[in-house]
């Protein structure tokens, strides 16, 4: 009978972390950034307007829908850059910027500060509704000498 509660608490539990992770999963979270924020420094060019960092792992079936999405997203964008980075290769990157798990997509402003963050595979049109807001905020004063 024992057994029975322990499936029984377990099937709870997983069914309730399954929900929390379809309610947060591709969400778009505002990133707070203060007078002190900086830009990344990247070696890639950063898009004008905006610029969709993903991390991504070798191993990640959902980094490559993702990828996809954002190429989308960036190829019908002006101004906008997708840049793909392995979390494995870049590990100053995942823990300064505090990458859990990929797929993760940072969205910057033209300026390289970030200002959106995804977790998860991100759904079309709460992306282009953060790069709307991000247009119409604008970037921030911080020069980045990458951005020409």
């Amino acid at each position: 009978m024992t057994g029975l509660y322990v499936f029984g608490l377990a099937l709870v539990l997983a069914l309730g972390f399954g929900l929390y992770r379809k309610a947060v999963d591709g969400r778009v979270r505002a990133v707070r950034t203060g007078a002190a924020a900086s830009p990344l420094a990247l070696e890639a060019a950063l898009g004008g307007t905006a610029t969709l960092l993903q991390f991504s792992s070798a191993a990640c079936a959902p980094c490559r829908v993702t990828a996809r999405v954002l190429d989308e997203v960036s190829a019908s964008t002006d101004g906008v850059a997708h840049i793909e980075i392995d979390a494995a290769q870049r590990l100053d990157l995942v823990g300064k910027l505090g990458i859990t798990r990929t797929p993760t997509v940072l969205v910057l402003d033209g300026s390289g500060v970030v200002r959106s963050r995804l977790v998860g595979a991100p759904r079309r049109q709460d992306l282009l509704a953060a790069l709307a807001g991000l247009a119409a905020v604008g970037p921030t004063t911080i020069a980045n000498p990458a951005v020409a």
